[in-house]
């Protein structure tokens, strides 16, 4: 049966083990969302991982909604990733961008206008912008040509991760932003046909993906998706015959992997009180399915032996535990994560966490 530190390939990408670094929205690029040269040292010291999977990184201005961000819709983008990957590569890592657009959860403040998204439903809680909290806008309902604009961006930033080095594109479909947005009958209200059965909600996210994939190839692009429970605002009455369609689509255009985030009643971070999707998802999807939400090494090798995870994505536990492989290898306790230093911009809480191996030196 296989554990965490086999092997494995997915798609063009192969990892010598299957303990991936989940996308961590960290708030250490500059307000022109260009990454930083502490985002180097940060995820060269996790290139122990199997695969890293960026943070979120905005496909356009329009599309980023969250406080320094880094983005990849022009050159200087571009440019101060280069580095970035280069030292990922260098300490014989492994490494994707995720591609981001938030859609009615960016806030006027920092999109520069008003807000897209597939009806005009105004989201929850609050946004955090440069200037504290402040309530969500009522967006506007994307026109088919905001659509192709859109998936234009989602092409275009897809390249320029190629560009910057990137081993390859994780198109961000979960959580609550606009792919997901799309898909939840929740938050499309639509009556043409991106909206209403099903097969209509998916097509959003069908097309996206197809287009990136056209652009940087199908074996360097896949998906993120949260098929169960509320994620800001975004739900489905449906959620089980929703996400077994998407994988359904999925596995006829050939997206080699997909990242499920499946939390369960118990989880300290968004918990879903529903039986999870993925065992349906694995019946009509053959590709590998990497699943995330408050695993550990044990809990992980269980899911494996299960025969539907290929891997396992690991999100907190990598902020606070930059040698989370060696940790989970050796069985060695984990250091305690500051929530505090989630988002702030300096190295504290980012690039200082100690190895085991400079615990023990002490």
């Amino acid at each position: 049966m296989p554990t965490l530190f086999d092997p494995v390939e997915m798609g063009a990408l192969k990892l010598p083990n299957r303990i991936v670094m989940a996308p961590l929205t960290r708030g250490r690029a500059t307000r022109d969302a260009v990454p930083t040269a502490m985002m180097g040292d940060y995820y060269t010291q996790r290139a122990s991982a199997g695969l890293i999977i960026s943070e979120a990184t905005g496909i356009s201005r329009e599309g980023l909604g969250w406080p320094y961000a880094p983005g990849l819709w022009n050159a200087d983008q571009v440019e101060g990733w280069k580095p970035v990957v280069a030292a990922v590569h260098e300490a014989g890592g492994r490494i994707v961008a995720q591609l981001w657009h938030m859609g009615r959860l960016v806030h006027p403040d920092l999109g520069g206008g008003t807000p897209l998204a597939p009806s005009a439903l105004v989201a929850p809680h609050r946004a955090l912008t440069y200037d504290g909290r402040k309530n969500y806008v009522a967006p506007r309902a994307m026109t088919t040509a905001d659509i192709a604009r859109v998936i234009g961006d989602y092409v275009a930033a897809a390249r320029n991760a190629i560009a910057a080095g990137f081993d390859g594109v994780q198109v961000h479909g979960a959580n609550g932003y606009l792919i997901d947005q799309y898909l939840r009958d929740g938050s499309n209200q639509r009556d043409d046909d991106y909206g209403g059965s099903i097969a209509n909600r998916v097509r959003f996210m069908r097309e996206a993906v197809t287009a990136v994939a056209g652009e940087v190839g199908l074996g360097r692009t896949a998906i993120r998706l949260s098929p169960i429970g509320e994620s800001q605002g975004a739900n489905d009455s449906d959620n089980h015959s929703l996400f077994t369609a998407a994988a359904a689509e999925l596995e006829a255009i050939g997206v080699p992997w997909i990242e499920l985030r499946e939390p369960g009643p118990l989880s300290t971070f968004r918990a879903a009180d529903e039986p999870p999707v993925s065992p349906a998802m694995r019946r009509v999807y053959s590709g590998r399915i990497v699943l995330n939400s408050d695993y550990d090494g044990p809990s992980g090798d269980v899911r494996l032996n299960e025969g539907i995870a290929d891997a396992i994505s690991f999100g907190r536990p990598f902020i606070a535990n930059p040698d989370l492989v060696e940790r989970i290898r050796r069985k060695a306790a984990l250091n305690a994560w500051d929530a505090a230093t989630f988002y702030t911009q300096g190295r504290e809480g980012y690039t200082d966490y100690p190895s085991v191996k400079e615990q023990e030196a002490a």
